[in-house]
């Protein structure tokens, strides 16, 4: 099933805060719903992200009556405003939001603007869906019999609308009869890889062992990894941001020799910007400070210690493979093939 999708006039979700615990479908009536589910993480995932920023811009245009159209397309740029502020760092996010209030405010009347909006953040989710089968197709053939892959976060469906990047990279491989193995990191301090990427794999039947954070080191010393791939958050002209810990696997990588590859739809790609341009989310200390469970949360560092969580960090492209891209696969120098493969300005 889809991850995000829309059913009576609301946005569904798959809550990944529950999983691997439990499955449970989050249904959001409002933008401030959808808001929450983005900020807690119930709904992650550069690509899934795109498609709630769509989806939330149409669920604006059902929140309440309107009397005309001017009146509802004031209120789709404040709530585009309230969804773009959510999460800063996922260009998708804004990507999906900003093409679907475009649409919408082409409508002339409140009936036609519902439909443009509802109509345009559908066609985002079956897009979404279709190239990142596409490009799991292209990225397949870099993969062989006998590879073990690492990976970190989640990359699967859960991240995307259907079928995943890095993630749907290594499923598509293993539906083409190659066989392989995966090392998921756990990805604290939020678990994404324990508790999404894990849970993805074993449902579909793939290999895969669970790994700490810190032991990514020693599976590529003893050579129990030949090959790492990760997904993106953004990618400028001289970085890819990812979850925190990417850039660690690109070094490591890098010292032992191993491909680095990297699978992102073209959405991903903020061609215009550099790193240094980029605000990179900063998350909330108790997510570092507390373990939570389903009746308490417990402290397992002191109470007032100083956090630092950034969600993401940098990996310099001269650190990267290849890209995997629903275009075809991106090798150096990207400074020339980006522009060209993908045909940016």
């Amino acid at each position: 099933m889809r991850t995000i999708f829309w059913e009576d006039d609301a946005v569904r979700l798959v809550d990944q805060t529950k999983l691997p615990d439990r499955f449970e479908i989050l249904t959001c009536r409002t933008v401030e719903e959808l808001g929450e589910a983005i900020r807690t993480l119930a709904v992650r995932g550069a690509p899934a992200l795109e498609a709630a920023g769509g989806y939330g811009v149409a669920l604006a245009t059902f929140e309440r009556e309107f009397e005309n159209g001017e009146e509802l397309k004031m209120h789709v740029k404040e709530r585009a405003e309230y969804l773009a502020s959510t999460r800063p760092t996922a260009v998708n996010l804004f990507v999906g939001i900003e093409r679907v209030v475009k649409r919408a405010l082409e409508g002339r009347n409140v009936d036609e603007i519902r439909k443009f909006a509802l109509n345009e953040a559908q066609k985002i989710a079956d897009e979404d869906v279709e190239r990142n089968m596409k490009m799991g197709q292209i990225g397949a053939d870099l993969f062989e019999n006998g590879d073990s892959i690492l990976t970190i976060c989640n990359t699967g469906s859960l991240a995307t609308v259907y079928w995943g990047t890095a993630l749907g990279v290594i499923r598509s491989a293993v539906r083409n009869g190659v066989e392989l193995k995966v090392f998921a990191c756990e990805t604290r301090p939020l678990n994404q890889g324990s508790r999404l990427t894990a849970w993805e794999l074993m449902r579909d039947g793939i290999d895969v062992t669970l790994i700490a954070d810190s032991m990514a080191g020693i599976v590529m010393q003893r050579g129990m990894v030949n090959k790492v791939i990760v997904g993106a958050d953004r990618i400028v002209r001289d970085a890819v941001f990812n979850k925190i810990g990417t850039y660690t696997l690109s070094v490591l990588a890098k010292e032992h020799g191993i491909p680095f590859y990297v699978a992102a739809p073209k959405t991903t790609f903020d061609w215009n910007s550099k790193a240094s341009d980029v605000v990179v989310e900063e998350r909330n200390r108790e997510e570092l400070v507390y373990c939570h469970t389903k009746c308490r949360k417990t402290l397992i560092a002191p109470e007032n210690v100083r956090v630092y969580n950034p969600a993401f960090d940098s990996t310099p492209l001269e650190n990267v493979t290849a890209i995997i891209t629903e275009h075809g696969i991106i090798y150096p120098p990207y400074s020339k093939n980006v522009p060209e493969i993908l045909n940016l300005s």
